[in-house]
């Protein structure tokens, strides 16, 4: 460290992460309690300081990481939260980012480890300091995002019928979608391919199974929903 800026106050920099998961129909989100004071024992989402030697990023993602055991999550910054008093134990600037992963894909053993759990959005109890204004915040975002790239495919298993595709959308932004309309839509998009597999878990009949091809849609991304 040099000794520039010495006239300055020093503060601390952290990272909360809002991680989004898909099942049951239900929009989730992961949080745990704060092992640490002030507020030690409050529902939070899962943070972490920044250490000197890694970019903000870099803390998110080690911060994601170690929560999850999962690389390559798609991960987006929600902004920057400052208020004077949003930490009462010090002068705290944190860093939001929204990551969305399969909720099949993170282990239960590091789920119990970590002591998180999934929570609908729509029951999200009262959190630690600001975290639930990054949680409306992060999905805010989200919502805007899904109609224009094709996120949602994060959240869902590689293999997925319409019916959860449409489930996730409703989930999302909080609203029915009609049918019929939004099944039209997906059958014009060409990298939605639809397989010869079918899920037999919701009737005998059963569904079709489709999946996301990434190349498809890298050759022509225009995508709105």
């Amino acid at each position: 460290m040099t000794g520039y800026y010495q006239e300055y106050s020093k503060f601390l920099v952290a990272v909360d992460c809002i991680i989004f998961g898909f099942d049951k129909g239900e929009l989730r989100v992961l949080i745990g309690k704060r092992k640490l004071n002030p507020g030690c024992g409050q529902r939070s989402l899962y943070g972490g300081f920044v250490r000197e030697d890694e970019s903000i990023e870099e803390a998110a993602n080690r911060v994601l990481y170690q929560l999850t055991g999962l690389d390559h999550i798609f991960m987006r910054q929600v902004g920057a939260f400052g208020n004077v008093n949003r930490d009462p134990g010090e002068r705290v600037i944190s860093i939001a980012y929204y990551a969305l992963i399969n909720v099949n894909d993170y282990s239960q053993s590091l789920q119990k480890q970590h002591e998180v759990e999934w929570v609908n959005i729509n029951e999200i109890p009262t959190l630690y300091s600001d975290h639930n204004l990054m949680v409306k915040k992060a999905r805010k975002m989200m919502k805007e995002k899904i109609s224009r790239e094709p996120i949602s495919f994060n959240l869902l298993p590689e293999l997925f019928t319409l019916t959860q595709l449409q489930r996730l959308y409703e989930a999302v932004n909080g609203e029915i979608v009609d049918k019929r309309n939004f099944r039209k839509r997906i059958k014009e998009m060409d990298f939605i391919e639809k397989t010869n597999k079918i899920d037999k878990t919701g009737s005998k009949r059963g569904a079709y199974l489709y999946r996301f091809n990434k190349t498809t849609y890298e050759e022509d991304p225009n995508f709105k929903l």
